[in-house]
């Protein structure tokens, strides 16, 4: 690790990197264009998961049953801005050798920094609540295990997350990447017997006005937003791209950020092919049948074998499920153990973090489960999405200003085309947000 120097545009000397027994452990290949690209491959998928974790299942697949093929531009928005975003959290991770978490603690002040965390907490813990309803209904569904054990059961991911962590990082990426695979080979199994109408299925895929006017259109496009960008990736990418053993140096740096950029946006295009099959597949089975109100993953689950009168559908369905739940497990508790170091300087032992980040999300999960069964838990699984929208601004925000600022990005900073549509698109969030928000609350207030 370089010695701390002072570091213009920040308070402090350069912090200790979060990730500690991770940092630049992962070395360089610059044997070919190809080697480099397979060695800095990895991080990419790890944020990749949390665009398509089980809180994307619930809006994609309302989505496809209620309006057919017409969101499907919406997903694409939403990942474009995904991979903007994205990009330049690691950018910041890599130019200043401080995660997101980091340099707010080094830029605002300290209540500023604390309540930053604090929503940022909420936003796992939601995150996390997501993750355990998702696993528990996969446990339901494929082998009969009643909601409320299923979900103490996930209680015990723990131990693998602990273990992975021991035997290196690398491991640790690829257990996520064949996990993506499975949940993109079932996808595609489901897509193929689906038999979507092809010519439909691309004219989703081009915005419309209409989803603007409709607001039940737009309620559930928000939801889509809201589930796609999730503020705690911005947290986790800015940290695992400081695995790489990059040079220090502007080109060393130039070259990190160049393929930091090419592999999570490869990563993305796998999160917008399932986000997408999951809406279309939804599309060309429910809404095509007059189901336009299969919303929740059981009513789903249940009628994908019949409608589709292939056997085996559902349980393809619910597999995907599991992998996707056990996936987003393993992402959250990096993610949380980064966002408690970076703005406390707290570390905590990562068993210890994982069980206060599942207390937090089990105990509601349990209570719900038990005195409201598979309906409340579907809907405190959309609870979950509308807290991870009300924090998705106050990562983006700071995230932008950061990587626009040249005195701390020197001429790494962003250009001015590259800084409208960053502010553009933080707005844009901000925005639609705020009236997911409003819209939900005048819902609830019925």
């Amino acid at each position: 690790m370089p010695s701390p120097t002072p570091d213009l545009g920040w308070r402090h000397a350069r912090l200790t990197p979060s990730l500690e027994e991770s940092y630049r452990t992962v070395p360089i290949d610059r044997r070919s264009w190809w080697r480099t690209l397979l060695a800095f491959a990895g991080p990419g998928y790890l944020v990749a998961v949390g665009y398509m974790d089980p809180g994307n299942w619930a809006t994609d697949l309302a989505g496809g049953s209620r309006f057919g093929y017409t969101l499907l531009s919406v997903i694409l928005l939403s990942n474009l801005m995904a991979v903007l975003l994205q990009g330049l959290s690691s950018k910041l991770g890599i130019v200043t050798g401080r995660d997101l978490a980091q340099a707010c603690r080094d830029h605002y002040s300290r209540p500023v920094a604390l309540g930053l965390w604090v929503l940022c907490e909420l936003a796992i813990a939601a995150c996390d609540l997501a993750e355990v309803i998702g696993s528990a209904i996969a446990l339901n569904l494929l082998f009969d295990i009643p909601l409320t054990i299923g979900i103490c059961i996930t209680a015990l991911d723990v131990m693998i997350v602990l273990l992975l962590q021991h035997k290196g990082f690398r491991l640790l990426e690829a257990i996520v990447i064949v996990l993506v695979a499975t949940v993109g080979a079932c996808f595609l199994f489901e897509l193929l017997i689906s038999r979507p109408n092809l010519a439909q299925v691309a004219a989703g895929f081009v915005p419309t006005a209409d989803i603007l006017r409709d607001r039940e259109k737009l309620y559930i496009a928000i939801g889509i937003l809201g589930a796609t960008v999730m503020p705690h990736n911005l947290y986790l990418h800015s940290s695992i791209v400081q695995t790489r053993r990059y040079d220090q140096t502007v080109p060393g740096k130039r070259e990190a950020v160049r393929f930091a950029f090419i592999d999570s946006t490869i990563a993305l295009s796998f999160a917008l092919f399932i986000n997408a099959a999951i809406l279309i597949v939804a599309a060309a089975t429910f809404h095509r049948t007059g189901n336009t109100q299969v919303a929740e993953i059981q009513d789903a689950y249940k009628l994908l074998t019949p409608l589709l009168g292939v056997t085996g559908a559902s349980t393809v369905f619910a597999l995907a499920l599991l992998a996707s739940g056990q996936n987003s497990t393993l992402t959250g508790t990096l993610a949380g153990q980064i966002v408690m170091e970076g703005f406390l300087d707290l570390r905590l032992q990562p068993w210890v973090r994982r069980l206060l980040t599942r207390a937090l999300a089990i105990v509601p999960a349990v209570i719900v489960s038990i005195l409201y069964g598979e309906s409340g838990t579907a809907k405190l699984l959309v609870l979950s999405q509308v807290i991870l929208s009300l924090q998705l601004s106050f990562a983006v925000i700071p995230l932008v200003q950061f990587t626009s600022d040249k005195l701390k990005m020197g001429e790494f900073a962003n250009p001015t085309w590259l800084k409208l549509l960053a502010w553009i698109v933080a707005l844009v969030i901000a925005g639609l947000n705020v009236w997911l928000l409003v819209q939900t609350a005048l819902e609830w207030l019925r």
